[in-house]
């Protein structure tokens, strides 16, 4: 099967939210009633649904990130695809958005107490520099994130009282409804109106987070840069978001990384790639060069008669590897500066070196001169 996020059309790090819109819109693309004659886009609803099923449970989606399909069991067992495709449109959208539902029939498997919801997935830029994306480094990130109120300890209730069990689900925070469909009875679910679907009751609200269970907070985490990351790499706390309420769990935290250019060095993929400037007399004759790397000074010789653009490799100075073994290079570019101006000096020995080897240059009298005076 291919990859469960390629199939919904998510990023890798889709909030909850943006799963349930791709999916729905997949769901009514691709179900058998509006397609009665098209196999293939039974397979695939059954497909997106399969996938839709893993990354809507954040511990099947953990696994899959980690371990793939094989993580969550391949392809065995019934798929919510396979319990949809006898239903019809209304049933699918009733049972799903209705907060899932019983999909198996009356004689189906019971669901357990919807409980509190799981805490909202965050995001932030981390900016880190030039040599803390090579080397690596341990950075202060700061967010805005939900916390478990200490009033309360994130149950809600005032102090010395506790939520109550839910009179109108008796704790389940779901309440179910038996429909006829062409094939029989089913039973769907939706979140118990009264409790909004976590089974207990606040009567007395904490006065600190109004009964939410949690306060609204600045929060700086310490995280690790691996050495070798570059603009775009994203970084994966895991239970590092915000906290769900009323004691839901906790979402993670995404963490994009942007790195600062550098004065002297730019990256080509694992590469550092640098120009070095040299004069015309040094390209000619060779030279001895002080080199400041990522490393520390590197002294480099030059060779007589370098010519311009001639490539120096410094093996193993470049980036580390992020998925492998080793680093990359350090590719020194050699830029021969040739002087805009001269003192008549320096004109003249150089009109002596050209009329050594023969070579024709232009002198101050010559013709340039008379043209360049036209347009003054």
């Amino acid at each position: 099967m291919a990859d469960f996020y390629e199939l919904l059309g998510v990023r890798r790090n889709a909030s909850a939210d943006e799963l349930k819109k791709a999916y729905r819109k997949l769901a009514r693309e691709l179900h058998p009633d509006a397609n009665p004659t098209d196999a293939a886009a039974e397979d695939r609803f059954k497909q997106v649904a399969r996938a839709y099923e893993v990354l809507s449970d954040p511990e099947a989606r953990a696994r899959y990130d980690r371990f793939g399909e094989k993580g969550v069991g391949g392809a065995g067992g019934p798929t919510m695809g396979d319990a949809f495709a006898g239903g019809g449109l209304g049933d699918l959208f009733d049972a799903f958005f209705g907060g899932g539902g019983n999909p198996f029939g009356a004689g189906g498997g019971s669901r357990g107490p919807a409980g509190p919801p799981r805490g909202q997935d965050l995001e932030v830029i981390s900016d880190v520099s030039f040599e803390q994306a090579v080397f690596g480094a341990t950075v202060p990130v700061a967010v805005r994130t939900a916390l478990r109120c200490d009033g309360c300890g994130g149950t809600g209730a005032g102090a010395g009282t506790k939520p109550v069990t839910c009179s109108e689900c008796n704790g389940r925070g779901q309440v179910q409804r038996v429909r006829q469909s062409l094939l029989g009875q089913m039973v769907t679910s939706s979140a118990c109106a009264k409790c909004g679907g976590f089974g207990k009751v606040v009567v007395t609200p904490c006065e600190k987070c109004s009964g939410d269970g949690r306060t609204v907070a600045d929060k700086t985490y310490q995280v690790d840069i691996p050495a070798g990351v570059n603009t775009g790499t994203t970084l994966r706390l895991t239970g590092r978001g915000a906290t769900g309420p009323r004691g839901g769990s906790t979402g993670d935290l995404f963490v994009h990384v942007r790195v600062a250019a550098h004065d002297r060095y730019r990256r080509e993929h694992d590469d550092l790639v640098t120009d070095l400037p040299v004069s015309i007399a040094q390209a000619t004759l060779g030279a001895r060069f002080t080199l400041p790397t990522l490393d520390g000074d590197e002294e480099m010789i030059v060779p007589a008669g370098t010519q311009p653009g001639r490539e120096f490799v410094l093996r193993q100075r470049g980036v580390p590897r992020l998925q492998g073994r080793g680093r990359g290079d350090l590719r020194v570019r050699v830029q021969v500066i040739v002087p805009t101006k001269v003192s008549e000096f320096e004109a003249e020995l150089l009109k002596k070196f050209a009329d050594s080897r023969g070579e024709e240059v232009q002198t101050e009298h010559g013709l340039f001169s008379r043209i360049k005076s036209a347009f003054q």
